[in-house]
């Protein structure tokens, strides 16, 4: 078993087997794992916020969804991996702040997050493989590149593998 790294909040990284990827605390943030079986490279992204474009003076590019999908590609093709052979697993999106009524009128940044992310591995041409997304509860998510597994881990809940 190699090193599990930690990947922070609008933060990614890239490795090989036999090292993992993990974050921590993914409440209406998405972590987005994306896998080449063959070379067995692996990215993790932890987005925030789902579009770079509605933001002014931000240089965090792993924040949004659509610069942070797109620049883990880059980091995994020059590792090696192939594109077309990327699938991805995305967890988290959860409505942590469920305020009945009141949440139509309030941004659902979840939702928004979820929402963003498919929309932006579909333009790459990555198949989403699993997920576990929504709801409202946070999550704790780890990838394995030996295999691809997608663990997940979630206070009172069983641990999950996608």
């Amino acid at each position: 078993m190699g090193e599990v790294i930690k990947v922070g909040m609008a933060d990614l990284k890239v490795c090989a087997y036999p090292d993992s990827l993990t974050t921590l605390g993914l409440g209406s943030c998405v972590g987005i794992a994306l896998y080449d079986k063959v070379t067995r490279i692996t990215g993790l992204a932890h987005i925030m916020l789902p579009d770079s474009t509605r933001m002014t003076n931000n240089q965090n590019i792993a924040k949004f969804a659509d610069t942070g999908i797109e620049e883990t590609i880059r980091l995994m093709l020059l590792k090696g991996a192939n594109k077309r052979r990327l699938v991805a697993k995305i967890a988290g999106g959860a409505d942590m702040f469920n305020m009945g009524a009141a949440k139509k009128s309030m941004i659902r940044i979840g939702e928004s997050n979820i929402a963003a992310v498919k929309e932006n591995l579909k333009k790459q041409g990555i198949p989403i493989l699993a997920e576990d997304v929504g709801l409202n509860y946070g999550r704790t998510v780890i990838i394995q590149s030996e295999n691809g597994a997608f663990i997940i881990k979630s206070v009172g809940k069983p641990i999950k593998e996608i």
